[in-house]
């Protein structure tokens, strides 16, 4: 059952001892709703995110996230060209873990929709740069994880061999991720500090009259560990526009030697994604996920060449998978051991589906959204009556609409895009959020093509 904001926010003072709550709401996007989260505005105008995690695997992701941000210093956040969230503390909701951090500012781009040139794509390339850049130490002296260039290939052929070792993978893909594994030229780099697979809604971006969008602030960073920067570069296999110009701005901007096999493994760990989720299904024993999984693959070796250097920077085999991959039934992540533990796999950011959507419809917003099931209206609304005297203690306000839904987000539509706000003033502000953010892209696409 989802919390309303109303709940959340009340326990953002355990975490924040003395912090004065002025007002909540829903924190809506287009996430996976593995947590609930809302939005605490302070008495001196900060604004605080609450996520909370139910089942082990969340939590975890919780765990990690909160000991990355700590690790990030003050001195590591100088060098780099954008924001991070600002860890502000943990705490517990019922059984949950609960990670309260800064909420940043900035609108989302889907990955098939940025766009090519200067802008956005550009700016991507930069902010992932920087954040390779950033001292080994600060991951050693974190204790996060650290691996070598042999550790990050030994552990992609186990996750190879487990995955062929189920018999749904086509020979041809398994001998060429075999291959590829075999070849010493590609494992040949130089470790980086990486956020362990970035996705196309890692960025957030505001928009400048010159540049076009740019990178303002990057979240999602439970998976930051030193090892192989292809990670980071795996998810442009779905931004088939933008894909050179971010390599590009990559190659400019970095401060480790050339890596020329950095593509070619970097293709190789988006197609194992499809690879990950077979073994997800297979842990699970879910006889529907392991069998929309062997599709996947399927469709993905129809396209391919048997060597992976061939169609290394080609995309439309891997696009053809991914709009396969809309109509597989979203569950839940579960953490399947498979050692490669730097990635935090989520089954959404393989499948983005394209279609009957409005194809500059970014989101003002970084996390998950606040889903709320009909039959948890009773519970939610004993949750408010119990909190009543806590939230006057705390000054809560603006919590209960008009609407009656007592702060409950109406979850996201079919299309992962938020239905609705907590009243008519937060939903004003999401959807004009949501129009800069449009016409900010349409204006810029509409320039950089003149």
């Amino acid at each position: 059952m989802a919390r309303s904001p109303f709940t959340l926010v009340a326990a953002v003072t355990a975490a924040l001892p003395g912090a004065e709550v002025t007002g909540a709401r829903p924190l809506t996007a287009g996430g996976d709703g593995r947590f609930d989260s809302a939005v605490a505005t302070l008495a001196d105008g900060r604004e605080l995110t609450i996520r909370v995690a139910d089942d082990e695997d969340s939590a975890r992701e919780l765990a990690s996230e909160a000991i990355a941000l700590r690790a990030l210093t003050a001195g590591a956040r100088e060098m780099l060209p954008f924001q991070a969230p600002e860890y502000i503390g943990e705490t517990r909701i019922g059984d949950g873990r609960a990670l309260v951090t800064g909420l940043l500012p900035g609108f989302q781009i889907e990955a098939s929709q940025v766009p090519a040139g200067r802008g956005a794509a550009w700016s991507i390339g930069e902010a992932i740069a920087a954040t390779h850049a950033l001292p080994a130490s600060v991951v050693r002296g974190g204790g996060l994880t650290a691996r070598d260039s042999e550790e990050a290939r030994d552990e992609v052929r186990r996750l190879v061999e487990r995955a062929t070792s189920t018999g749904r993978v086509p020979a041809r893909l398994g001998s060429r991720w075999r291959q590829a594994v075999e070849d010493d030229d590609l494992w040949r780099f130089e470790a980086t500090v990486t956020l362990g697979g970035v996705q196309a809604d890692t960025f957030l971006f505001e928009d400048d009259p010159e540049l076009g969008p740019q990178v303002v602030g990057l979240v999602h960073w439970h998976g930051l560990s030193l090892g192989d920067p292809a990670v980071d570069l795996a998810w442009l296999s779905g931004a088939k526009d933008a894909a050179d110009d971010v390599h590009d701005a990559y190659g400019r901007s970095s401060a480790h030697a050339v890596d020329s096999a950095l593509r070619i493994r970097a293709r190789l760990r988006a197609e194992l994604e499809f690879a990950r989720w077979l073994v997800h299904g297979e842990a699970m024993r879910r006889t529907d996920i392991i069998d929309d999984a062997a599709a996947l693959l399927e469709s993905l070796a129809e396209g391919v060449h048997d060597d992976l250097r061939v169609s290394a920077g080609a995309t439309t085999d891997v696009d053809s998978a991914l709009d396969a991959a809309g109509r597989l039934p979203q569950v839940p992540s579960v953490s399947v051991d498979t050692s490669m533990q730097t990635d935090a796999y989520r089954p959404e950011d393989l499948w983005q589906a394209e279609a009957e959507e409005d194809p500059t419809d970014e989101t003002p917003v970084q996390q998950e959204p606040v889903a709320t099931p009909a039959d948890g209206a009773d519970q939610e609304t004993q949750d408010l009556a119990d909190l009543d005297e806590r939230a006057e203690a705390a000054g809560i306000t603006g919590v209960r609409g008009s609407s009656g839904d007592h702060g409950a987000a109406k979850g996201p539509s079919s299309t992962g895009r938020p239905l609705s706000a907590h009243d008519d003033e937060g939903l004003d502000s999401a959807e004009e959020a949501q129009r800069a953010a449009r016409a900010a892209l349409q204006r810029w696409t509409s320039s950089t093509s003149e």
